[in-house]
């Protein structure tokens, strides 16, 4: 995504997007805009798996029930290649609804396909309803979910009669992160990873605490630089209300279930305002969704007339984040605390135990310092500081962040001598410039998609995908199809010289 645009037209026409977020659980339905239920080819599973993968004292080889879903529908028995989705921080059912790609591409490559859930996630829970306590939640780590995830390629490999069938591991957002270490990590297991949307680099600590925000304002802008200047003003004169302390106006302009009565209310209602219009960007897909809540078609736009239908900002303020907030129209009011809930990560954690999942991941090897600041984006100021995090996270967790480790652990922006890897990142999506945005080998692809939203190529196909992402799962098709012939290639290869020896 490029920088904040210099706006010469009121309108544009575009050419050519981590995590459950703050919405109520009950609204995720695992469906894509085309009706299609997962459960009509995907059985769940569960896999016996090792709770501390590093330690032979601490859990004495003790083990807990992993969650997966596995469909052999197109599947060349014993022969096709496994497409193994690497799971991030929710309910897999969820990602498996809106990942039609995968199940497209096993179609035409006659592959297996499982979507593993990752541990602390779902119903993948180490401890139960202990698993977020401490000391037990320490067990979720990246390192572990990684380890789970080779694990389950290593013995499922045998008993489902795959042997020597090549693995592709695929992943969106912070799954996509983990498809890029699997294939860093174990390539002895994994052939080949499709990050999309994966901001390995961000994530890291590598690019700057405003990027995100700045990203997200100019998906606005490109729409009206007078949506950009409407939401601006009604964030300041909500500011200019608090100042003055007339909460029970806040109230009333906001249809609050409770006047706020702080500074720290105001930053609660802040923050939950900005992370209506952080859901609307990365979800800014062409047709309507069912992913993290129900979401028209193209929101960003939708939200610019909300914003723009009137003189009262305050009013339309509101009217947009209720796009996001209650888009069934059956909220009689707002309530502060149960919609959003400030987090380690400020572009939303979620709701739930999920959320409390991410939280602690925040809080320990995963960097997400963004801030706003009101220059470089449309938001008030809200900082979110390295000192900040170490603050909160101590508090929280009792624990202290490793701001280096991911890139130490998995090799930061020093990627080139990686092999078989696709970063694909949408230009809509604030996510994307936190990624990998420009290749660096003839392996390691960069894929940009103008029109592109949040891991828009994972979701299955629709009439009304931009012609860059049809492009786009063209090429990361083809590239797939090479991976998994040079894998069975070098496969025949090592058989031959174990023979000859």
């Amino acid at each position: 995504m490029q920088g904040p645009l210099v706006c010469f037209m009121v309108t544009v026409t575009l050419i050519g997007v981590h995590v459950l977020y703050a919405l109520p659980h009950a609204l995720l339905q695992p469906r894509d805009p085309d009706g299609f239920q997962a459960g009509e080819q995907f059985s769940e599973r569960y896999f016996t798996q090792t709770v501390d993968h590093f330690n032979f004292n601490s859990m004495g080889n003790g083990t807990f029930s992993q969650r997966y879903l596995i469909t052999d529908r197109y599947w060349l028995e014993g022969y096709g290649p496994i497409f193994f989705y690497t799971g991030n921080e929710g309910d897999i059912w969820e990602f498996a609804s809106n990942a039609g790609f995968i199940t497209e591409l096993a179609r035409q490559l006659r592959a297996l396909v499982l979507f593993a859930e990752h541990r602390y996630y779902g119903r993948s829970l180490p401890f139960g309803t202990d698993s977020f306590g401490v000391p037990q939640i320490g067990l979720l780590t990246v390192e572990q979910a990684l380890a789970d995830y080779a694990v389950m390629i290593r013995e499922l490999k045998p008993q489902l009669g795959a042997v020597d069938c090549p693995v592709i591991v695929f992943g969106g957002s912070y799954g996509g992160m983990l498809a890029v270490y699997m294939r860093l990590k174990y390539p002895n297991l994994v052939a080949g990873a499709l990050a999309a949307s994966a901001p390995v680099l961000s994530t890291a600590g590598l690019g700057g605490s405003a990027q995100f925000f700045r990203d997200v304002t100019a998906d606005f802008e490109s729409v009206a630089c007078e949506c950009r200047d409407a939401v601006r003003g009604a964030f300041h004169q909500l500011t200019e209300l608090a100042q003055r302390q007339e909460y029970s106006r806040i109230q009333t302009q906001f249809h609050l279930c409770e006047p706020p009565s702080s500074a720290e209310d105001i930053r609660q209602l802040n923050g939950m305002l900005r992370n209506a219009f952080t859901l609307m960007a990365m979800l800014d897909y062409p047709y309507s969704t069912h992913f993290m809540g129900n979401m028209p078609a193209n929101p960003v736009k939708v939200a610019c007339e909300s914003m723009l239908s009137g003189p009262d900002l305050l009013g339309s303020l509101r009217n947009t984040a209720g796009i996001v907030y209650n888009s069934t129209g059956l909220l009689t009011c707002f309530d502060l605390y149960s919609l959003f809930v400030e987090c380690a990560d400020p572009t939303g954690c979620g709701l739930g135990p999920n959320s409390l999942a991410w939280d602690y991941q925040a809080c320990t090897e995963i960097d997400l310092c963004y801030e706003s600041n009101n220059v470089t984006d449309m938001f008030p100021p809200m900082a979110f500081t390295q000192r900040d995090r170490q603050l909160y996270c101590a508090k929280r967790w009792a624990v202290v962040p490793r701001t280096q480790w991911l890139k130490t652990q998995f090799w930061g922006d020093a990627l080139s001598t990686a092999s078989n890897i696709i970063f694909s990142n949408g230009d809509l999506d604030p996510w994307a410039n936190g990624g990998v945005r420009k290749s660096l080998s003839a392996s390691l692809i960069a894929l940009n998609i103008p029109g592109g939203a949040h891991h828009l190529d994972l979701r299955g196909s629709n009439d009304a995908d931009p012609e860059a992402v049809i492009s786009a799962r063209k090429t990361e098709a083809d590239l797939i199809t090479q991976w998994v012939k040079m894998e069975r290639t070098r496969s025949q290869r090592s058989l031959k010289s174990v023979w000859t020896v």
